[in-house]
């Protein structure tokens, strides 16, 4: 499980690109204070996730999974688990998990968070509604061999031309465009 320190002194370095953004970094730090702060289980005032936003090889693509409960095209994520060493490590599985990719495949860009969001999440008939904590990390997918993973109903490579196109979120939308407006290498 992560460390509720370590996760806080992470976010304190983080810095927000917009006041939305900086509202979700104080909230979460206050989160890190919480009894159960990675717990699945702590409804009040939520709990973290992890996910993973990852380029195309050539930097041109975004690969979105078409999430099975939500019914909408996200980046690959979800909660923490207890081997989780970090929130680093929760996002690295997920993705691994929901793509059926190795961790060879993977190439991380950075090891600071590249996104925060803050998000309700519908109640079902075991959960009441309730708000996940998510941050995100940046990853380049080596391998176009990327496949839908059991909890996921379809995977795509979204040129970044074609985004507006995939039915999204607002969370997701925001980050492209922050995705956008950075530089990469276009060399794999």
């Amino acid at each position: 499980m992560p460390s509720a320190e370590l996760v806080k002194a992470s976010l304190l370095d983080f810095e927000p690109a917009s006041q939305t953004e900086r509202s979700f970094k104080d909230r979460m730090v206050s989160l890190c204070a919480t009894k159960a702060p990675f717990s699945r289980h702590q409804f009040e005032p939520g709990h973290f996730t992890a996910s993973a936003f990852i380029l195309s090889a050539n930097y041109e693509s975004l690969l979105l999974i078409h999430h099975a409960k939500l019914h909408r095209w996200l980046q690959p994520g979800g909660h923490v688990e207890l081997t989780d060493e970090s929130l680093l490590a929760a996002a690295t599985r997920e993705a691994m998990e929901e793509c059926s990719l190795k961790a060879s495949d993977l190439e991380l860009l950075s090891s600071e968070p590249f996104d925060l969001d803050i998000h309700r999440i519908p109640a079902r008939k075991d959960e009441p509604e309730h708000e996940h904590f998510d941050v995100r990390f940046l990853f380049r997918c080596r391998t176009d061999r990327a496949s839908a993973g059991d909890e996921v109903l379809d995977l795509a490579y979204v040129a970044f031309e074609h985004i507006n196109a995939v039915e999204s979120d607002q969370s997701v939308m925001r980050a492209v465009k922050r995705l956008q407006a950075m530089e990469f290498s276009a060399t794999p």
